[in-house]
C-alpha cells in the first residue's frame, strides 16, 4: 500500500466518525438521520444511473438492505440520544464484525483462520470492557441496547450485501440503490411515525445532516476506490481506525470523559476488528 492510499483510507476512516459525530451534535439525533437519508437519495440516484442495470435476482437483496439499514439508523440514533460518541461508536462498529465472524463461521462456507477466531476473542474482551464502563462511570444504561441493536444491525445488511453483491453484476450499482431504498425508507417511515416535525431542523440541521451524508459517502468511496489500488483485507482493517477518531473526537470535541478503562476497550476493539479483517 503505498501512502497516498494509506492516508487516502485514514481520511475514509475519519469521515466514517465525522458523519457520526455530526449526528451526534445535532439537537435532534432523529432529524439529523432523516435529513442524512433524504440527502442519500440523489447521491444513490446519480451512482446507480451511471452503471449497469442490476440482474433481477439482486433486487430483493436491495429491499432486504434497506430495511436492515433503516434498523442500523434507528437504533445508532436512539443511542446518541443516551450516550456518548466515545462510547457509543466503538460497541456498535466493534460488535459488527464479531457477529458477522461468528455468524459466517457458523452458517457459511467462508473458511476462518486463527488470527480471526482470535480477534472475535479480543473483540469480545473489548467491547465488555467498554460495556462495563456504562455501569463504573454512572452513564445511561439505555445506551447498551441500542448499540448492540445498530449492531446487529449492522452485521445483518453486510451478510446481505455480501450475498447481494455477489448476484448483482455490479456491486457499485448495487450500493448506490441501496442509498436510493434506504434514505427513502427511513426517511418516510420517520416522517410517518414522528410527523413532519422531524424535518424541522432549520439551516442549521440540514446543513450538519447534509454534511454527514457527504462525509458518508466520501468515506464509501474513498474505501471502494483503495480496494481497487490495495489489499482488501488491508483497507478493511485499516479503515477500522474510525473507531480511534471517534473516541478522539468525543474527548476532544464533545469534551467526553476519558480514562484508562475506556482508552484500553477502545484500543482492543480496534485490535479485534482488524484481526477479523485478515
Amino acid at each position: 500500500m503505498s501512502l497516498a492510499v494509506l492516508l487516502a483510507v485514514l481520511g475514509a476512516a475519519f469521515l466514517h466518525a465525522l458523519w457520526n459525530a455530526l449526528i451526534k451534535v445535532g439537537s435532534s439525533k432523529i432529524g439529523g438521520m432523516v435529513v442524512l437519508s433524504v440527502m442519500e437519495v440523489p447521491i444513490g440516484l446519480v451512482v446507480a444511473l451511471n452503471r449497469p442495470w442490476l440482474n433481477a435476482e439482486a433486487w430483493p437483496w436491495v429491499l432486504a438492505a434497506g430495511c436492515t439499514h433503516f434498523g442500523y439508523k434507528f437504533f445508532l440514533t436512539h443511542a446518541y440520544d443516551h450516550g456518548d460518541l466515545s462510547r457509543v461508536y466503538p460497541i456498535a462498529r466493534g460488535a459488527a464484525p464479531m457477529f458477522v465472524a461468528i455468524v459466517g463461521a457458523i452458517f457459511l462456507a467462508d473458511a476462518v483462520s486463527r488470527a480471526q477466531y482470535a480477534g472475535i476473542a479480543v473483540l469480545g474482551l473489548g467491547i465488555l470492557l467498554m460495556a462495563r464502563g456504562v455501569f463504573s462511570d454512572g452513564e445511561s444504561r439505555r445506551l447498551l441496547p441500542f448499540a448492540l441493536g445498530s449492531a446487529l444491525a449492522t452485521a445483518s445488511y453486510t451478510l446481505i450485501d455480501g450475498l447481494g453483491a455477489r448476484v448483482s453484476g455490479d456491486a457499485i450499482a448495487y450500493v448506490g440503490w441501496i442509498f436510493v431504498v434506504d434514505g427513502i425508507l427511513f426517511a418516510s417511515g420517520m416522517v410517518a411515525w414522528r410527523g413532519r416535525r422531524v424535518l424541522a431542523g432549520g439551516m442549521r440541521g440540514w446543513a450538519l445532516g447534509g454534511l454527514a451524508s457527504a462525509a458518508s459517502y466520501g468515506a464509501y468511496a474513498i474505501s471502494v476506490w483503495a480496494m481497487t489500488v490495495a489489499p482488501i483485507a488491508v483497507v478493511a482493517a485499516l479503515r477500522e481506525t474510525s473507531i480511534l477518531f471517534a473516541v478522539l473526537i468525543g474527548w476532544l470535541v464533545f469534551g467526553e470523559r476519558m480514562n484508562p478503562g475506556k482508552a484500553l476497550a477502545g484500543a482492543m476493539i480496534v485490535a479485534g476488528v482488524m484481526l477479523t479483517r485478515l
